[in-house]
Order: C-alpha cells, then structure tokens, then sequence
C-alpha cells in the first residue's frame, strides 16, 4: 500500500464523521435529532447548482465549493453562532491545511483552493454557494416548523437577511409561501 493511497483513504475516513456531526443550532430550536453536516451540505451542493445556472456562473463548480465549506466540522463540531461570544472562530483554511496535509499534492491544492475560493468569497461560484447554505437552512427551518418546531423565526430571518443573489433571494421568498409538500403535487 502507497502513503499517498493511505492518506487518501484515512482523509476519507475522516469526511465519513460528517454523516454523524449534527448540526448543533437545531437542538436550540428543540429538536430532537437534526439534520447531519454531511445532509446539510448534500442539499447545499444541490442547491449552489441551481443558483449558479440560474446566475449565469459556473454550476459545477459552485456545487464543488460548496461540497468542501463545512468538511472542517469534522475538527470542530457544528458551532452554532452562540459560541461567537465565548470562542473565536476558527480559520477554516487552516482547518483544511491540517487535514490535507498528508494529501497528495493535487488532491491537497484542489481540496485548499476550493475552501480558499469559499471563504474569500470573491468569485460568483463561491456567492452562489454561499447563498446555497443559507437556503439550505431557511429550508430547514420551514421544514422544521411545518413539524411542529416553533422557534425558527430566527434561522428563518438570518437566512434572509444573508442571501445576496437575486435567484437565492427569490427561491427564498417563494419557499416561504410553500408547503415542503408542494413537490408531490407538482
């Protein structure tokens, strides 16, 4: 067995946490057994899709970036932003220079890049994924309430206020008029 085969495949060993990290502000809300980080990001990749086709960007790519913005977590947890007062931030740049590392030099500068690309939010790939994540979780929490889960107003408000493009801000509007069920009518 190679080194680079063995990094590769504890790197992947690794992003399999991501089934099992949930994300952590929902417990706040009440609810019992959140959504996993790998769950939210499978819908964020999705979504960042479709923003970015409908944008004019790259779909592809904005699906790739917004594949890698929380494969940190498998260091750190979910945070929810009441730790923001307690905790600093952690860099998630530096978070992915230490988990890919070992990583084969192509596979470790594709997998920085992309987490670079994210977090400086300078391409429009990166605001499509970006808006991705707040979607995803204004999606979430319509999903939740329609369950019975009451207090999401919150998660609902900051999604809105976060979205910056036009396609992210206009699917968020529409979702909120929407039953989650709307789609097995259609």
């Amino acid at each position: 067995m190679s080194d680079e085969a063995a990094e590769l495949a504890a790197f992947g060993y690794e992003l399999g946490v991501l089934k099992r990290i949930r994300r952590a502000g929902w417990w706040h809300a009440g609810v019992r057994d959140p959504e996993s980080v790998a769950e939210h990001s499978m819908r964020v990749a999705q979504l960042a899709a479709i923003i970015a086709a409908e944008e004019g960007a790259d779909p592809v790519r904005a699906s790739f970036l917004a594949l890698w913005h929380d494969t940190q977590e498998t260091r750190t947890g979910d945070l929810p932003h009441t730790v923001t007062g307690y905790l600093t931030k952690p860099d998630p740049r530096q978070i992915t220079a230490d988990q890919t590392a070992g990583l084969p030099e192509r596979s470790r500068d594709v997998i920085r890049a992309a987490v670079d690309e994210y977090e400086s939010q300078q391409s429009a790939e990166a605001r499509c994924a970006k808006d991705a994540d707040k979607l995803e979780m204004l999606l979430q929490a319509v999903e939740y309430r329609e369950i019975g889960v009451n207090r999401v107003d919150g998660w609902i408000d900051s999604a809105r206020k976060s979205i910056k493009t036009d396609t992210g801000r206009t699917i968020a509007e529409a979702a909120l008029t929407l039953s989650p069920l709307t789609w097995r009518d259609r």
